[in-house]
Parts: structure tokens; sequence; C-alpha cells
């Protein structure tokens, strides 16, 4: 247990980051609801770069913060990491990101639904508990999730279409999606003492999403471009840290 409760930027301000997350996932959901076309290249970009910078950010910052805040920290990260591949596994029944080009049944649709609110919902605390700690923190972690959340509303949308859905269904699907995060960014301010437990297992979940959903997204396709952008996102990562640090965050 984080035995100090840290100082971080205002419930407010976390609130209003959590709000822009959401506002991407549904965006991502207009996408495919509202245009008959859309360019897949430029999704498999996003899902290459958002993967790249989600890495980076786990590894890099996520996972050593939490390990000075909590001792069970390497137990935590492990149990988030595990925890979706058992909802990916188990609840959802057919799932990957990226445009859904396969006729799916009804129930396909909702157990996506389910499993990428729970993602989403895991998000959330992810940027409250950066914002919890410190802005800095909070700005690099609310871009790593930004990153890929077109890709998820976009997702989203696409199976509930291929499940027989209506486009307003479908559309309504990606708003719920991206309003999970909002309920975990405010899930966390009242288990803000926790913040190093919520960091490390959020973690887990971070890097799930970059490992085990995104980079194999990006290993489906065949342009080499799409690959070099994981490294765009590394790249991507330490600049927006820099950036962070030189006003003084």
């Amino acid at each position: 247990m984080s035995h100090d409760e840290p100082a971080g930027a205002s419930f407010w301000v976390t609130l209003t980051f959590a709000v822009i997350t959401a506002g991407a996932t549904a965006l991502g959901g207009m996408v495919v609801t509202l245009r008959r076309r859309w360019d897949a290249a430029l999704l498999h970009y996003f899902v290459a770069l958002g993967a790249g910078f989600m890495l980076a950010a786990a590894v890099l910052e996520m996972m050593p913060t939490s390990a000075r805040m909590t001792s069970m920290a390497a137990v935590l990260v492990l149990a988030g990491y595990l925890l979706i591949h058992l909802v990916e596994h188990t609840v959802v029944q057919h799932f990957h990101f990226g445009e859904e080009t396969h006729t799916a049944h009804a129930g396909v649709g909702m157990s996506a639904l389910v499993g990428l609110s729970i993602h989403s919902f895991f998000d959330g605390i992810s940027v409250a508990s950066g914002f919890v700690i410190s802005p800095r923190l909070g700005l690099l972690l609310f871009i790593a999730i930004v990153l890929h959340k077109a890709p998820e509303g976009f997702t989203i949308a696409s199976i509930m279409l291929a499940g027989g859905y209506s486009r307003m269904t479908a559309l309504l699907s990606s708003i719920a999606v991206g309003a999970a995060g909002i309920l975990g960014a405010v899930a966390m301010y009242p288990l803000r003492n926790f913040v190093g437990e919520g960091l490390a297992f959020s973690a887990g979940v971070t890097l799930y999403v970059a490992a085990s959903d995104l980079i194999p997204e990006v290993n489906r396709t065949e342009h080499s471009r799409v690959a070099v952008m994981v490294f765009a996102g590394v790249l991507l990562y330490y600049v927006a840290e820099k950036v962070i640090e030189a006003v003084g965050l």
C-alpha cells in the first residue's frame, strides 16, 4: 500500500483529460458509422504509433514508478496482464483491433463491447493514477492512452456493424466504451492512497494492450512502414517526455 497520499493534479483536470480520451473513442466510432469509406492504412499507422508509445510508457515509466511506491508492483503488473488475457479469451468471443471484415453474430458484438469497456475502464485508471502522482506522468499516460482510443472506437463500431446492429447502435457502443474510461478515472480518486497499486495493475493492462493486442495487428500488415511506426511511437514518447520536462511539469 502507498502510505502517503500523493499530491498531483486536481480531480477536474484529470476528468477533463479522461473526457478527451472518451471523445477520441467516439470519434473512431463516427469514422465507421458516418462514412462509407475510410483509409485503413491510416488506422494501421495509428495502431503502430500507439503500440510503440504504450510499450515505452509501460516499461520505462509505469512499472518503475509503481515499483518505487509499492512492494507488490511486480505481482500487480502480472495480475493486470493476465486479467485482460482472461477477459479476451473468455468474455470476448472474437476480437482484434481494426476493421471487422467478416459477418458476425450479435453475441460477438456484445462480448466485444464488454471486453473493450473493461480495457477502457483501466485506461481511465491509468490516466487518473498518473495525474494523482504528478501532472508530468498524467500527461504522458494521457498521450499513451489517447493514441489508441480512435482505433478502439473504430474497432467496436466495426464489430457491431458486422454483427448486424444499426449504425446508431454502433456509434453508441463507441461512446459507451469511451464512457467506461471516464468511470475508471473517477473510480481511482476515492482510492488515491492506493495509487501505486493502481498504477502497477494498469501497467500490466497497458503492456497487454500494446504487446498482445496492438503489435499483432502491426504484424498482420505487409508494409514495413507500419512496423517502423512502432519505433516512431517510442521516439514520440521520448520527445513528449522531454517537452513536458522542458515546460516544468
